[in-house]
C-alpha cells in the first residue's frame, strides 16, 4: 500500500483562497444535500458544489447588472433577470422555481395535462418538511455577496428570485450527483454547445475529463468531487457556463481531499 502524501488542512494563506472562493459555504451545501440524500457528502464536493453554484449565480447576476446597465441604474429589479435569461439560454437553472415567483407568472405559458385540463398553478405548501423553496431565504447573505463583488444592489423581489433560483440549481446538483453514486457513473452527457451570437465557439470541456466521469469509482455512500462534476454536466448545457463551473470547480478543490 503506497503512502498518500499529507493532504493540506483548511486553513492557512493556501487554503484561504479555497474558502473565499464561494459565498456559499460547505455546511450550507451539506444542509441542502441532508435533504435530498442520506449519504455522506466528502469536504471537496461541498467546496465543488459550492463553487458550482458561485460560477452559476455570479452569471446570472452579470447578465441582469448588463441590462439594468442600459438603463443606468445600479439596482437590480426582476426584469432584469428576465432579460438576462432571455438573452442567454445557458442562465435558465433551477426553473423548479420559476413556478413560485410572481417575477416569472405569466412566462411560464399555460400547462394542460393528458386530458387536455389546464393545470392550475403550483400552490405554497405549508408542509414543515424542508425543501428547496422553503429553505431559499439560506442563500440570502451569500447572494448579497455576489452582488456587491459586482458592485450592483437588488430590490426585495430581485434577492428573492436570485435566493430561490440557488437553492433549486444546488437541489438539483444534489439529487443528480446523487444518482451518479447509486448508478456508477453517468450513461449520457449532454453534447450541446452554445455560443452567444457573434462570440466564437467555446473550446469543449477535455473529452478525457468527461470519460473519466463516466465510470465512477469508489463506494456508494459517498457523494465525492468527480460526483459533483458529473452532475455538473447534467445540469448545464455544454456551452460556455458549463465549462466556467468545471473548470472553477476544479480548481476551487485543488487544495481539498479529491473525496
Amino acid at each position: 500500500m503506497t503512502t498518500q502524501p499529507a493532504r493540506p488542512e483548511l486553513s492557512g494563506p493556501e487554503t484561504a483562497s479555497v474558502m473565499d472562493a464561494s459565498p456559499f459555504k460547505p455546511s450550507l451545501v451539506r444542509a441542502v444535500f441532508r435533504d435530498v440524500t442520506p449519504m455522506h457528502v466528502s469536504r471537496s464536493a461541498a467546496w465543488a458544489a459550492a463553487s458550482v453554484t458561485r460560477t452559476v449565480l455570479t452569471e446570472i447576476i452579470d447578465g441582469a447588472r448588463r441590462a439594468a446597465a442600459e438603463e443606468a441604474r445600479k439596482k437590480l429589479i426582476p426584469g432584469d433577470l428576465i432579460s438576462a435569461i432571455d438573452r442567454n439560454v445557458e442562465l435558465e437553472v433551477g426553473d423548479k422555481w420559476y413556478d413560485h415567483s410572481p417575477t416569472f407568472r405569466g412566462l411560464t405559458g399555460v400547462r394542460y395535462d393528458a386530458e387536455g385540463v389546464i393545470v392550475p398553478p403550483r400552490k405554497r405548501s405549508r408542509s414543515r418538511k424542508p425543501s428547496a423553496v422553503v429553505g431559499a431565504h439560506r442563500f440570502e447573505a451569500g447572494v448579497k455577496k455576489l452582488l456587491r463583488s459586482q458592485g450592483v444592489t437588488a430590490v426585495p423581489a430581485m434577492v428573492r428570485d436570485l435566493d430561490g433560483i440557488a437553492s433549486m440549481f444546488l437541489t438539483d446538483l444534489a439529487r443528480d450527483a446523487a444518482m451518479v453514486v447509486r448508478e456508477g457513473g453517468v450513461k449520457r452527457f449532454g453534447t450541446v454547445t452554445l455560443a452567444m451570437s457573434g462570440e466564437p465557439t467555446p473550446p469543449p470541456f477535455p473529452e478525457d475529463s468527461l470519460r473519466a466521469l463516466a465510470t465512477r469509482r469508489g463506494d456508494r455512500r459517498t457523494v465525492g468531487r468527480d460526483d459533483i462534476l458529473a452532475a455538473t454536466t447534467i445540469q448545464l448545457f455544454g456551452g460556455t457556463l458549463r465549462q466556467r463551473a468545471l473548470t472553477e470547480a476544479c480548481e476551487a478543490t485543488q487544495s481539498t481531499s479529491a473525496g
